[in-house]
């Protein structure tokens, strides 16, 4: 009688050992490529945003009290473009128009300050200022008001055709 051949023994198993050290090497890679992510984005932005934030930070404080002063003067501009130029509306609170304002528009395109332009507008009616400037395309408005003792600044983006 002929006895069963032994059964072959398999030439790899996977041993408890060689989980471990799968599950090592995975993170070890993970780690490195974070690592090196870290490594890029610290060397391509260092986190500064401005070359003197301090001085940066006291002019937005003055820029928010210069709005909340604003909000409270109650004063609107409403500006449109128009063929022969820019006009500007100027109202208070309750909607009567403010006249006799030094009224001046900055035009800047929105990409570049080339080509950059300062309007000085007249009050062609009361609580109405234009200025006669043919223009074509998008442009970013800052109007600056004064009068009485009070400023106001509003910005808008008008398009001409």
């Amino acid at each position: 009688m002929n006895a069963p051949a032994p059964a072959a023994k398999p030439s790899f198993t996977i041993k408890g050992w060689h989980v471990g050290a799968a599950v090592v090497a995975f993170f070890v890679v993970v780690i490195g490529v974070d690592a090196g992510f870290l490594v890029m984005a610290y060397r391509s932005h260092p986190g500064q945003v401005a070359a003197r934030p301090y001085e940066a930070g006291l002019i937005y404080n003055a820029e928010l009290e210069r709005l909340r002063a604003q909000e409270a003067l109650g004063w609107r501009a409403g500006a449109a473009a128009r063929a022969g130029g820019l006009e500007v509306v100027m109202q208070d609170r309750d909607g009567r128009s403010l006249a006799g304002l030094r009224v001046v528009a900055t035009l800047q395109r929105p990409a570049t300050e080339q080509g950059r332009r300062d309007l000085i507008l007249e009050e062609t009616a009361p609580g109405v200022y234009a200025a006669a400037r043919p223009l074509s395309g998008t442009w970013d408005v800052r109007i600056a008001a004064a009068g009485a003792g009070e400023r106001f600044v509003a910005e808008r983006r008008l398009t001409w055709p």
